[in-house]
Formats: structure tokens, sequence, C-alpha cells
């Protein structure tokens, strides 16, 4: 088994540099051949040296792949084709990685029987949740904050990885497609779903996913993204990214779906969901139905944009 560690990284050496040393710690029981492929997509910082400093620390350990196309998409894509590995695990410039990660993480993928795994994670650093944010029970958002944590108990999930503690194996990539380049952040642009539509392309074709809670990485979360502005422009973009995922659906009697989905999405979805908001006491609950109605917004944008694109 051979497994190529892929982290996609732009303007962030400082984070990089401990991400790389968490990583560099990885054990495994037995021999294994691994690398790390880290592709720079545009950074104008140390990026290349930090990456170039790792190479001569651990020869053959280290490699470095500069992409040219800004995109998160772009660069993953692009690690995929220049990886060497079977087994593909991916982690982020902004995460620390125990030990055991990468090796409990792709253990499951060994034999073939999963065709990918996805794991643990958790925040980097204590910080104080403000009183209108839920990270756990019904009105969740740790996932915005990019947490994933599934419980202890291992096994089949039915929900799909995020792509900070990812493991897919590489034929999958070839049997499957790669990472969809309308989806994934690009700049200040904030669409998402890339990964996560990923593990839904492979589960609807019938693949298995594992979910192992051993396989834990820590993922930082930055004061500045523990504001209401954080999350709602998220929400607006995770609506965005959930109509451009499924894309144009079939006409109604030759007439665009469009003309009946947006009136019913405002005068309807828009108008009961607004209500909600406007009716709900408890801060937690209040502002989550205030993120599914800014999520609703970002939904009739992007099926606004897709009737303008199919006109």
């Amino acid at each position: 088994m051979t497994i190529t560690v892929i982290l996609c990284t732009y303007n962030r050496c400082e984070s990089l540099t401990k991400a790389l040393g968490s990583v560099a710690a990885s054990e495994f029981d037995t021999p294994v051949e691994w690398e790390v492929l880290v592709v720079d997509n545009n950074s104008t910082d140390q990026t290349r040296a930090v990456v170039e400093n790792f190479s001569r620390r651990y020869p053959g350990r280290f490699r470095y792949m500069f992409e040219s196309e800004q995109g998160r998409s772009f660069a993953l894509n692009a690690g995929i084709r220049g990886s060497s590995g079977e087994i593909l695990a991916f982690m982020d410039d902004d995460v620390l990685v125990s030990p055991t990660w990468l090796k409990n993480l792709t253990a499951p993928l060994s034999k073939g029987e999963w065709s990918g795994a996805g794991g643990r994670i958790l925040a980097a650093n204590s910080f104080s949740c403000p009183n209108w944010l839920s990270l756990h029970g019904r009105y969740n958002m740790g996932g915005m904050l990019a947490l994933f944590d599934l419980g202890d108990r291992a096994g089949k999930t039915d929900q799909p990885p995020f792509g900070t503690n990812m493991a897919i194996r590489k034929e999958m990539f070839q049997k499957y497609g790669l990472f969809r380049k309308d989806l994934g952040r690009c700049g200040n642009n904030m669409m998402s779903n890339e990964d996560t539509e990923f593990g839904r392309r492979l589960m609807a074709a019938g693949e298995r996913l594992w979910y192992e809670p051993s396989a834990v990485v820590y993922h930082a979360v930055p004061q500045n993204r523990l504001t209401k502005k954080y999350f709602l422009r998220f929400w607006f973009n995770y609506g965005r990214s959930g109509v451009r995922e499924h894309g144009k659906r079939p006409d109604i009697c030759r007439i665009p779906r469009y003309y009946f989905t947006i009136p019913k999405i405002v005068g309807t979805v828009l108008a009961i969901r607004t209500l909600r908001w406007i009716l709900a006491l408890n801060p937690q609950q209040r502002f989550f139905l205030k993120g599914m109605v800014w999520m609703t917004a970002g939904q009739i944008v992007e099926y606004y944009r897709l009737s303008l694109d199919t006109a």
C-alpha cells in the first residue's frame, strides 16, 4: 500500500510549517511507503521555502508542486494528478494531525472493501462559544468551522467526510472523475461542497465510506470566524453551492423548471423560514433559523444565475 498526502495551501506559510511538522511525525506499525505532496496555489509568501526546507530535512518524504489556476478544486485536482500513492489522504494547511492519524485513516482502505474514509475534526484551540452559536444537537453549526465528529464508534457512514480529514482510493477519482471546479473556495469566494459532493457522488454510485474516530486532526478556529457576519456569509454561499451541486433539473412540459422553482422558494420556503426565525426565542435556535433564511436567499440567487445561463 502506498499513500500520498495531498495538502493544498495559499499564503499560510506559518500555519503550514506547523501542519507539515505534525504530519512528519506520523507513526506506522509496519513500513509503509508514503509521501506528502504540497500544492502551492499561487502563494506570495515563504510557502515554497517552507516546503523545500522540509524536503531537505526529510529526503523523499515531502514534495512541492505549483498550481497557477486559482481555486481550491484546481489545486486538489493537480495534486491528484501528480500523486504517486494508491491511497490519497487529504489535510489542510491550518490543521495539526495526531501521530497515528495517517495510519488509522488509511488502514480501512488497505484491502479494497472501502472506497474512502473520514476521521474526526476537533478544534485545535479552546475558544469561548458565543451564546448564539451551537456546536451540538439540533442546531449544530460546527460544520461551518470545519469541525466533524460522529462519535466514538467506527463503521460505515452515510455522511460524506470533510476534505481536511479524509482518504480516498485513487482509483475512485479515475473511475468517477475529479473534484468539481465550479465548487470549492477561490480567493474571497466562499463556495464550498467540492469535498462532500465527491463523497455523495461515491455513495450514489454504490461505493462504501468508513468513519474512523481514531483518525484525529485538530483544526484552528480563528476568532474572526466566530462572528455572525462570517456565519451568515457561509450560509448564503452554502445555499448557492447546494443548488450548483445538483445543477439544472428537467423542464416541466417544456417550461424551464426555474419558472416554478424560484416563485415557490420565494413565496413559500423563504416566507415560512423567515416567520420561524422571527418567532424563535432561544438565541441558538434563532440564529440557526436566520442562517436558514440566508441559505434560502443563496439558493434563490443561484437558481436565478442558472436560469440566465440556460436562457
